[in-house]
């Protein structure tokens, strides 16, 4: 089989918000890939989550055929439409690998942005060309020149390389098609070559199996052909395969430089990985001789971690299965089973980020019909013994009593702020244990400020904080950039002198007080009333830090007496008091799974 047409294979990246998905829009408009009265605004974002929040979280490939005005030739334009978020940022990476080139997407309102300068480098590193444009020069407040001049001197190019648009009017969209056709290099092409294509991305299908989205290196392949898989060893056959157009349109084969969907038939859903080779099978001990493996991924590591579990026990398998279903397109979700004796079964699941575990907790709550308890989020330690044995600690639960060192994990955090904000974002880094390494001017009126901080400060209320002393115009990248030593120790909460593991924290040796302050006074709240008297107890590095006492619920029990003699009153509340103090005795309270929601929903 050859290619009937020349084949353009793109992305488009961006800070979040500054307008991939409208762009999106325009181009499937242009092709006549969807007809104008089908297509709706944020066509490519699928999920109604992506249009409540309006951002895009999944990386959404289609395939647009569209005739050149200057050369009268019609190609194949395959584009990737990438998330901007931090968060998301292994999407785009992934993304990279498939592609040749990248429309790099600035907003004319507010210019260049953090995570602009994250995709580029990713996309720098992938060696892949990039095509400078600036979006929404429709607006009164655009600042146009002064963008142009922000990327010229970014890229090292001429202002004239830069391209203007709208995507939300369509002005000059046309030509940057133009621009995509002549600068973005063609595929190179290998027919002849036995086949062989990359998994980059994958989803789950009742009838069809594991639906496996391919960027194809080598060769061909068509329906009933026979496959495998070069990391797990797994062998099938062809079921259907095709083209995202951009919902999935099967066709007769895929070829060298395209970029399509494979339906392998495959139920067991840990035999597909992303990043994984997919070839033809050539024999039970011949494919991965003759077909060598393509580069994969570097393996995405989680660096916040959230305990997950069903409100009703009997969800549990459930639960499981949808976590593996969402694994298959999201390759950076980590998760194991974890116990907690108050909650019951659950897994302790790993994210990119606080956004990414929000994201996917609301997934299997809608997409799966889960109710879920949700535990704090945590990030992982990693703890040097007093006999030399060193352990990573994903939860508190793990947490020695006495450990000799504690190592954290800390970020390079990158912010772009205009120089009016300097002094508040100063001084909110600072109350965050930020650590200054640099701040240069920044193409004119910016600075961009890098520090190092603990990670565990950058999941909670970090970014919301940034954004209200920067009255929304500061945007922030971060990295991981290794372990430290910290001054940190294992908070437990005692209710009614019994420790609840699942409400545990890892702290500042110095801020133990205040964490453990804060905790007892929001468990007196949310704890519903007993009986009996129930002491809340806040316990660090061997000593109660905080305490708090939640009152019995009283019944008035000489309410029914009308008169009478005194002593009858007396010995009704005696009665009443002994019983209270047998209750005590007799047991714990049982907490019930609500207050966790509360409790951690606050405590986020």
């Amino acid at each position: 089989m050859e290619n009937l047409k020349p084949i353009r294979n793109f992305n488009i990246i961006s800070h979040i918000d500054h307008g991939k998905s409208t762009l999106g829009d325009r181009l499937l408009d242009m092709t006549g890939t969807i007809a104008k009265n089908k297509l709706t605004p944020q066509f490519l974002d699928s999920m109604d989550l992506e249009k409540e929040k309006g951002i895009t979280i999944k990386m959404k490939p289609v395939s647009m055929n569209y005739k050149s005005k200057k050369s009268g030739i019609e190609y194949n334009l395959n584009l990737i439409d990438t998330p901007g978020h931090v968060d998301f940022s292994y999407e785009v990476s992934r993304c990279m690998a498939a592609v040749e080139g990248a429309i790099l997407l600035v907003d004319a309102t507010k210019g260049i942005q953090a995570q602009t300068l994250s995709n580029l480098e990713m996309a720098k590193k992938e060696g892949i060309t990039i095509i400078p444009v600036i979006n929404k020069i429709d607006l009164p407040q655009a600042r146009v020149e002064e963008t142009k001049k922000e990327l010229a001197t970014l890229l090292g190019i001429f202002e004239e390389d830069v391209i203007p648009i709208s995507a939300k009017t369509g002005e000059n969209v046309e030509m940057l098609l133009e621009e995509v056709i002549s600068r973005v290099p063609a595929p190179k092409l290998a027919p002849e070559k036995p086949f062989r294509a990359l998994i980059f991305d994958s989803k789950f299908d009742a009838f069809l199996g594991v639906l496996a989205y391919v960027r194809v290196i080598d060769g061909s392949i068509k329906k009933y052909d026979k496959f495998f898989l070069c990391a797990t060893k797994a062998r099938g056959e062809v079921k259907e395969l095709g083209l995202f157009k951009p919902n999935l349109v099967p066709a007769e084969g895929l070829n060298s430089g395209e970029i399509g969907y494979i339906a392998t038939g495959i139920k067991e859903l840990e035999r597909i990985s992303i990043g994984d080779t997919i070839a033809k099978d050539y024999g039970p001990d011949e494919a991965a001789i003759i077909v060598e493996p393509l580069p994969g991924y570097q393996q995405a590591n989680p660096k916040v971690f959230v305990f997950i579990c069903p409100e009703n026990q009997g969800e549990f398998e459930l639960l499981r299965i949808a976590l593996s279903k969402l694994k298959l397109s999201d390759s950076a979700l980590f998760f194991q089973p974890q116990t907690y004796q108050v909650l019951g079964r659950g897994f302790l699941c790993g994210f990119l980020g606080t956004l990414h575990g929000e994201i996917t907790i609301e997934r299997l709550k809608r997409e799966f019909n889960l109710s879920l308890v949700i535990g704090a989020p945590q990030v992982c330690y990693k703890v040097i013994e007093f006999n030399g044995k060193e352990s990573l600690i994903f939860s508190p639960s793990e947490f020695p009593e006495t450990p000799r060192t504690v190592l954290e994990p800390w970020a390079e955090v990158k912010i772009i702020t205009p120089t009016q904000y300097l002094g508040s974002i100063y001084e909110l880094l600072k109350s965050f244990e930020g650590e200054h390494i640099d701040s240069v001017s920044f193409l004119g009126e910016k600075f961009l400020l890098t520090y190092n901080m603990p990670m565990r400060n950058l999941i909670g209320s970090f970014y919301e904080r940034l954004l209200n002393s920067s009255q929304g115009f500061a945007s922030l990248s971060y990295k991981e950039i290794g372990f430290r030593p910290g001054e940190l120790a294992k908070m437990e909460i005692l209710i009614s002198g019994k420790k609840e593991e699942a409400l545990s924290r890892i702290v500042p040796k110095e801020k133990a007080h205040f964490e453990g302050k804060r905790m007892v006074e929001m468990l007196e709240e949310v704890l519903p009333s007993q009986m009996f008297a129930v002491s809340i107890q806040a316990q660090a590095m061997g000593r109660i830090v905080a305490r708090a006492d939640k009152g019995a619920k009283r019944r008035d029990v000489i309410a029914p007496l009308y008169g009478g003699d005194y002593t009858r009153k007396k010995k009704l509340l005696e009665q009443q008091k002994k019983g209270k103090e047998k209750l005590k005795a007799r047991g714990q309270m049982r907490i019930p799974p609500e207050v966790f929601v509360k409790i951690f929903t606050s405590s986020n």
